[in-house]
C-alpha cells in the first residue's frame, strides 16, 4: 500500500504493488488481524506506506507480538505530536553543496542513498518521511551526482549504500552503482544497509552473492529486531552472504513492547552469533514522527547492556548507541563500571557488582 497510489487503486481488496512484488499481504488480511477498520487502515497507510512480505506476516504468533508490532499499521502513528519528520537533520543541506542523495556527517565516510522502495516498510522507520513514497523514488541522475561528489572528495574511504533497502534494486541496477562506486581510487570499503535477510530473505540468491564478491571488500549491515525472526530461511540468508566473503553485522533498534528486555536481547544476539551475524549496534529509537509508540527511556538500553556484558560471550554485546538529533552522529552509551579515576588508580566493578582497584603507572 503507498501513498501516491491511492487514486489509482484497482479495488479495495488488493493494495497497489508498485513494484510487482509477489507475495504481499493485502489490505483485507491487515484488516483482519488488525481488528482496524478498512478506513482508518487507509488512513494510516496514506501518511505512512504499508507493505508487508507474505513471507514476514508468516512469523506472527498472535496479534500484537514483536513481529506484529513491527510491520502492522496502528492509530498510535498518527497521535504523534512531539516527533520530528527528520530529527536527524539528514536533509537540511546548504542548497547546491551536497547532493540530495548524500549523507556526509563523518569525516571519511558517507551515506549515499540509492533506493527509498524496502522490501517491508517498518512502523518505526527512521526516514519513514520518505520511503514508499513513488513521488520520493531516487532515479539514476540523482545517484550518479552522489557518486560524482564522492569522487570529488578523497577524504571517503567508506561508503554506505543505504536508502530504503539497495537490494531491492535488480541486480543489473546494483551492480552498476557499485562498480562506479568501486572505480574510485580512495573508496576502501564499500558497505550495504539492508533488511532483507531479516524481511525477504528469499531475495538472497547465488546470483545475488555472486555479482557482490566481484566488488570486495563489500561489508554487510543488516537488521534483525526479535529472536523470531531468525529462521530456517534468514539463517540460509546469511550463510550465503557470510560463504559469499562478505562480513556481517547487525544494527538493533531497542523498541517498546518488541525487544526492551535483557531475555528477548541475549536470545536474539546469540542467535545471531551463531548465524555469523555480528552485533554491531543497539540504536535507542529516533524520534520520528509516527514512532513514539516504539521508544523506550534510555535507562532500558543501559539495563540491557549490562544484562548481556558479562553474562554472554563479548561476540554477543553491542555498541549502545543514540543517534543525536540534530545530526550529531552517532553517541556510545555505557553503564557506570568506572566508580573513581585519580593519579594513583582507578576504582572499578565489573558485571557482578564486585569492585576492583587497577594501579596507574608512576
Amino acid at each position: 500500500m503507498n501513498r501516491s497510489d491511492s487514486s489509482s487503486e484497482k479495488s479495495d481488496d488488493e493494495p497497489p504493488n508498485p513494484l510487482n512484488l509477489e507475495g504481499l499481504v493485502s489490505l483485507n488480511e491487515i484488516v483482519e488481524i488488525s481488528g482496524l477498520s478498512k478506513k482508518k487502515v487507509k488512513e494510516i497507510c496514506n501518511k505512512y506506506p504499508i507493505r508487508i512480505p507474505r513471507y514476514y506476516f508468516s512469523l506472527i504468533k498472535e496479534r500484537g507480538d514483536g513481529i506484529y508490532k513491527q510491520c502492522m499499521p496502528s492509530p498510535e502513528e498518527l497521535l504523534d505530536y512531539l516527533g520530528e519528520e527528520d530529527p536527524l537533520n539528514e536533509e537540511s543541506k546548504i542548497e547546491g553543496s551536497v547532493p540530495k542523495t548524500i549523507i556526509h556527517r563523518y569525516p571519511d565516510r558517507l551515506v549515499l542513498q540509492v533506493s527509498n522502495q524496502c522490501a517491508m516498510y517498518c512502523r518505526f522507520c527512521t526516514r519513514k518521511r520518505k520511503v514508499g513514497d513513488l513521488r520520493k523514488q531516487i532515479s539514476w541522475d540523482e545517484i550518479k551526482e552522489g557518486i560524482d561528489y564522492i569522487k570529488e572528495h578523497e577524504e571517503i574511504r567508506d561508503v554506505l549504500l543505504s536508502g530504503g533497502d539497495p537490494l531491492m534494486l535488480p541486480n543489473g541496477d546494483l551492480e552498476k552503482i557499485l562498480k562506479s562506486t568501486r572505480e574510485i581510487p580512495h573508496v576502501e570499503i564499500i558497505r550495504i544497509g539492508t533488511r532483507v535477510p531479516c524481511a525477504l530473505p528469499q531475495k538472497i540468491n547465488s546470483e545475488l552473492c555472486n555479482m557482490l564478491k566481484k566488488y570486495h571488500p563489500i561489508w554487510i549491515n543488516t537488521h534483525f529486531n526479535h529472536p523470531n525472526e531468525i529462521t530456517e530461511e534468514s539463517k540460509k540468508a546469511c550463510t550465503m552472504l557470510a560463504d559469499a566473503g562478505i562480513p556481517l553485522g547487525c544494527q538493533t533498534v531497542l523498541l517498546k513492547g518488541v525487544n526492551d528486555s535483557v531475555g528477548i536481547m541475549k536470545e536474539l544476539m546469540q542467535k545471531l552469533v551463531k548465524m555469523r551475524v555480528r552485533p554491531y549496534y543497539i540504536y535507542q529509537a529516533d524520534t520520528i514522527k509516527g514512532t513514539k509508540h516504539f521508544r523506550t527511556r534510555v535507562e532500558k538500553g543501559l539495563e540491557i547492556i549490562e544484562g548481556l556484558r558479562g553474562h554472554t560471550s563479548g561476540l554477543c554485546v553491542p555498541h549502545f548507541v543514540i543517534d543525536a538529533p540534530g545530526g550529531g552522529g552517532k553517541i556510545p552509551l555505557l553503564p557506570q563500571y568506572v566508580l573513581k579515576i585519580d593519579d594513583e588508580k582507578i576504582a572499578l566493578r565489573n558485571y557482578e557488582n564486585k569492585n576492583y582497584e587497577y594501579p596507574q603507572p608512576d
